[in-house]
């Protein structure tokens, strides 16, 4: 089983982002007793030879093909596309963390594109792009009409060149423009912090290649700076739209007991049904060697707060579950995104592919997150945000069009009535005396200042400490 499997991270495809993705080397199951729709071939075959004799200009056989390849694929759900060998070569390349264009993770809804999340440190992150914004115009050229791959090649471009995106966005009354500066987006995956004596703080911006790798050196480091082991540890996931599976079960398996199980996954084919637990067998690529093996003792024991937000999906739930399952962490923070299944990136013979749902993922206990998931233990609500930005980033994969069932709930709205914190001063714009709005104050943007005023990360921070009061008493 281990060798049919080779780990992706897509930030091209019908998500511009990091999606679990697997290359299984799976085949549709073949029911041989099924006859051909040879009604709707023919239909096909006749709107074919239609375009072609009777369409008000020429159309190449391969562009046709290629649209009714999209057409298929697309109408099966959100995460379902075609890659064409641009997309598909810069879906190889971007499991490196490096890839050029805006940073952002985008799905297609009601003919516009949907930004997901914005990446951490990107032009969009930057630009102030939201998770929820809907891009409607591309420079002069509108959206409504475009497929997804044709509005994500416009997205791309030549690093130092310039595209302005106009944007609607919930709570806002008139469309939002914006113009971005294309660049090679080299991101971080791991960044560490230590936040006071004794507690430290990780976050985790996407998964990638050596995001197992790279935790292990945060933890290193901050066992450094303190000079013992830590009292407490916040894992911060808001915002990671996901990533590689590997990459997943390593940071789950950094904190978990060895062998417990961290996610499986169900589907029609063999391949297709795994259960990947805590081992070294399901995180390693070939002929390395275990880098979670030096990690310290008190690291499966130490007290950890995990913040998740509407941003955090795949990968991001794949963990969350995992330690929330084995009681390893608290969850803290607003309830994920929701995407429970798995897609497949299935390569064709003239240099594109498919990626294909294939399956769906549940967590230990056998909860599915497909269109629900991740419930926090302790909702706790970003203070700094604006109502217009809560609605903005309320957006769940339960929102997009022909989304996945959740085939373990039939309801699969969560059910969560946020703590809704007391909001710092100035949060609110105030009305002059002429009655216009003043222009909210900026957010500080130096990473020092954004920890310190991080109103979830604070809470967390008070949870550890009454823990360890908790536990001395």
């Amino acid at each position: 089983m281990r060798g049919k499997l080779h780990f992706f991270s897509l930030f091209i495809g019908a998500m511009v982002g990091v999606l679990i993705a697997l290359n299984f080397s799976a085949e549709a199951n073949k029911d041989a007793t099924s006859p051909l729709p040879v009604d709707e071939l023919r239909a096909f075959t006749e709107v074919f030879g239609k375009i072609k004799s009777d369409y008000v200009e020429p159309v190449e056989d391969k562009k046709l093909i290629n649209e009714a390849i999209n057409g298929m694929l697309n109408g099966l759900d959100p995460h379902s596309s075609y890659l064409d060998q641009d997309a598909f070569k810069d879906l190889q390349v971007s499991t490196q963390g490096e890839f050029g264009g805006l940073g952002i993770e985008v799905g297609m809804e009601d003919g516009f594109v949907k930004v997901v999340s914005p990446i951490e440190d990107t032009p969009a992150y930057q630009a102030g792009v939201k998770s929820g914004d809907l891009i409607i115009k591309l420079d002069d050229t509108p959206v409504k009409g475009l497929s997804l791959n044709e509005a994500v090649k416009r997205m791309r471009g030549k690093p130092n060149t310039k595209i302005t995106l106009t944007i609607l966005r919930k709570g806002e009354a008139k469309p939002i423009i914006v113009t971005l500066t294309r660049a090679v987006i080299q991101v971080k995956s791991v960044k560490n912090k230590l936040l006071e004596t004794g507690y430290g703080y990780i976050r985790i911006t996407q998964f990638q290649d050596h995001t197992g790798e790279d935790l292990v050196k945060a933890i290193d480091t901050l066992g450094k700076q303190n000079k013992a082991a830590l009292k407490g540890l916040v894992l911060d996931l808001r915002n990671d739209p996901g990533g590689l599976l590997n990459g997943a079960v390593a940071i789950s398996s950094a904190f978990l007991p060895k062998d417990v199980l961290v996610v499986y996954t169900d589907g029609r084919t063999e391949d297709a049904k795994m259960r990947l637990t805590a081992n070294k067998e399901n995180y390693l690529r070939t002929s390395q060697s275990d880098y979670l093996k030096s990690l310290p003792e008190w690291i499966k024991t130490v007290p950890m707060i995990v913040l998740v937000n509407g941003g955090s999906a795949s990968a991001s739930e794949i963990v969350a579950g995992a330690l929330q399952d084995h009681k390893r962490a608290i969850i803290m923070g607003t309830q994920t995104f929701g995407k429970g299944s798995v897609q497949t990136i299935l390569p064709l013979g003239n240099g594109t592919a498919i990626k294909l749902t294939t399956a769906r993922y549940y967590t230990p206990s056998g909860n599915s997150i497909q269109a629900k998931g991740i419930t926090p233990d302790i909702v706790v609500e970003d203070a700094t945000l604006s109502e217009g930005e809560k609605q903005s980033m309320s957006v769940r994969e339960a929102d997009l069009d022909r989304h996945l069932t959740n085939d373990k709930d039939k309801d699969s709205k969560p059910d969560v009535t946020p703590v809704k914190p007391q909001a710092p001063k100035n949060d609110k714009p105030k009305d002059d005396k002429s009655g216009k709005v003043q222009d909210k104050p900026a957010k500080p943007t130096d990473p020092e200042t954004v920890i310190k005023q991080d109103y979830q990360i604070n809470q967390a921070l008070n949870l550890l400490k009454g823990l360890q009061l908790v536990q001395k008493r």
